[in-house]
């Protein structure tokens, strides 16, 4: 489903991402660790089409990023730590308007606009303004946009970062509800980038961890924590007396 191979990206002198090589299997949900600044970001970037590789390949759902981009896109719903809203578009007018930028067909897009804002619990808001929106219904928001033309591949970057408690036990239990079910006869494949390993270990099975650009852990996490060792300890472990390299800045992803 995901086929990363040789990955990297420079700016000048600096390496973010260094001959990253994995693959994501169909129904695979996989956390993806690192200090900041290891090249997470960058990685999802590319992953996403949102920036190009300096070196390498990625194939999503069977279609190759470079070959053919558009495919690849459409294969994929993504999350980035910021989600890309309009705060001047109500919710659904916003939804929709992703909805067509994905190639809804125009017959479905109203059944497909109706079930993201179902799946996401923003039924009852749909008619409010994105800026008036507490920062729980924006993070919603933006997974409306991310799964509104039913991607078989997620890929979600920091999707609970400053929410409260309450927020992050709704959205997390969000994502683990996608992360189940099925897109057409296949089940969905997940990427979760977060900081809060707990949350990695209420909803993934598998673990990534990059550090300074290059993956350094890729292993089942009953295996990792086979033992009594806690993920916090292997992250810990892992990435110890790593200098860390900040990603290059880049510009708001927008949908």
């Amino acid at each position: 489903m995901i086929e990363a191979r040789g990955l990297s990206k420079r700016y000048g002198d600096l390496v973010a991402v260094d001959q990253v090589t994995f693959s994501v299997q169909p129904g695979e949900v996989v956390g993806f660790l690192g200090p900041n600044g290891a090249g997470k970001t960058t990685t999802m970037r590319m992953l996403t089409g949102f920036i190009p590789p300096t070196d390498g390949s990625a194939t999503i759902a069977g279609h190759d990023l470079l070959e053919d981009p558009l495919a690849a896109r459409r294969s994929v719903g993504y999350l980035p730590e910021t989600p890309p809203l309009y705060p001047e578009m109500s919710v659904e007018d916003y939804v929709a308007y992703v909805a067509k930028l994905k190639d809804v067909p125009r017959a479905r897009r109203r059944e497909a606009l109706d079930r993201a804002l179902a799946r996401c619990g923003l039924a009852d808001v749909r008619r409010r303004v994105i800026g008036a929106l507490s920062k729980g219904y924006r993070q919603r928001v933006g997974l409306a946009q991310a799964i509104v033309h039913d991607p078989a591949v997620l890929i979600l970057d920091e999707p609970t970062v400053g929410l409260d408690p309450i927020q992050i036990r709704e959205i997390r239990a969000l994502i683990a509800e996608l992360a189940t079910e099925k897109q057409g006869d296949r089940a969905r494949t997940v990427i979760l980038s977060t900081h809060i390993l707990p949350e990695v270990e209420a909803i993934c099975r598998r673990v990534l961890v990059i550090s300074r650009g290059r993956i350094v852990v890729d292993q089942p996490l009953a295996e990792l924590t086979r033992g009594g060792a806690s993920l916090e300890e292997v992250f810990a472990r892992a990435t110890a007396r790593e200098p860390v390299e900040p990603d290059a800045p880049a510009a708001e992803a927008q949908p």
